[in-house]
């Protein structure tokens, strides 16, 4: 694979040296840098040194602009009559075909060159394509030219434009790969392997209490429960959880009572109480038999009806009863 680049970092001089071959023009190195001169016109350079292939590319960095036709070529004869060029006119770069001395534009892209613009063009089969800055702008399908392997810079003739850091070189294309055959499955361990392991990662476990530890705690946010007395507190800290326990009570809290509501209990009685009672029911009671003298020694008869207060027994008959046994 071939391969050309040059600098120009070299005196002044209006001879390029046995690298270059001017075509057209007058070109020199003014100040490290590469210069068309001022004569007008369109000038060509070629680099000696031809590429081993057609598919190659070229490249230049433009240190120095205007709004005329300047930009680099590849794939050309020796008298580039015949190749690629890609050239910037102070507002488009326009990729073009040239066969015979006749341009044709087959692409573009919209913008000014600047100082310190990279430009390549690039040929491998037909596949043409144009980049700046190391992007590529432009990417066409071209037969026109399909051989050349002469490489250089293409410009108009004016002291405003200047190149540095030419560099072309041939563009290996990647073979085409066959269809492939072969399929291997997975294999069977037929030995053993050993390898050196790396340290291990630490894993830490939790650790058995050892000691006492005492941390400082944050601003604890005091939320009181209810109070009984001088009563049980608890406290919400932020850092960690605090809860007081009940405390004794070390002081007397006196407290004025609210008048008691009225209740009444049952009192002892502690004088007499009369009352009127209503008349009562006469009620007679079993009064004892008693022996009457008379006649007949005994009882005749009884007559009960109206409660009497006394009763008298009647005539007396004989013999006398005895109490308990019935009579007619």
């Amino acid at each position: 694979m071939a391969s050309f680049t040059d600098d120009f970092n070299r005196p002044d001089s209006t001879s390029l040296g046995a690298s270059w071959v001017e075509v057209s023009g007058d070109w020199s190195i003014v100040s490290g840098q590469l210069s068309p001169g001022n004569d007008g016109g369109t000038i060509i350079l070629r680099a000696a040194t031809a590429m081993d292939s057609s598919d190659h590319s070229a490249q230049a960095t433009i240190a120095a602009t205007t709004a005329a036709s300047h930009g680099v070529w590849c794939r050309g004869n020796t008298g580039f009559s015949s190749g690629y060029l890609w050239r910037n006119d102070g507002s488009v770069w326009t990729l073009f075909s040239v066969v015979s001395s006749t341009f044709t534009e087959i692409g573009s892209y919209t913008a000014a060159a600047a100082p310190g613009d990279v430009c390549k063009v690039q040929a491998v089969g037909s596949t043409i394509k144009g980049y700046v800055n190391g992007v590529e702008r432009v990417s066409v399908v071209n037969t026109a030219v399909t051989t050349g392997t002469s490489a250089g810079i293409r410009s108009i003739s004016s002291s405003s434009i200047r190149f540095d850091d030419f560099a072309a070189a041939d563009v290996t294309a990647g073979a085409p790969l066959g269809t492939a055959t072969a399929t291997e499955g997975a294999q069977s361990l037929a030995g053993s392997k050993a390898a050196t392991i790396g340290p291990a990662v630490a894993a830490e476990s939790a650790q058995a209490l050892t000691g006492v530890k005492v941390a400082l705690l944050g601003t604890a946010v005091e939320v009181d429960a209810a109070q009984v007395l001088a009563g049980a507190r608890t406290t919400s800290l932020l850092a960690a959880a605090q809860t007081d326990t009940a405390q004794p009570l070390t002081v007397a809290i006196s407290q004025a009572l609210s008048t008691a509501g009225a209740g009444e209990t049952a009192r002892p009685l502690t004088g007499a109480k009369t009352t009127a009672l209503a008349p009562a029911t006469e009620a007679d009671t079993a009064r004892p038999f008693t022996a009457g003298a008379g006649t007949g020694g005994g009882i005749d008869h009884v007559t009960a009806g109206t409660p009497r207060t006394a009763w008298v027994a009647g005539r007396l008959r004989a013999p006398a009863w005895t109490a308990g046994t019935p009579r007619t």
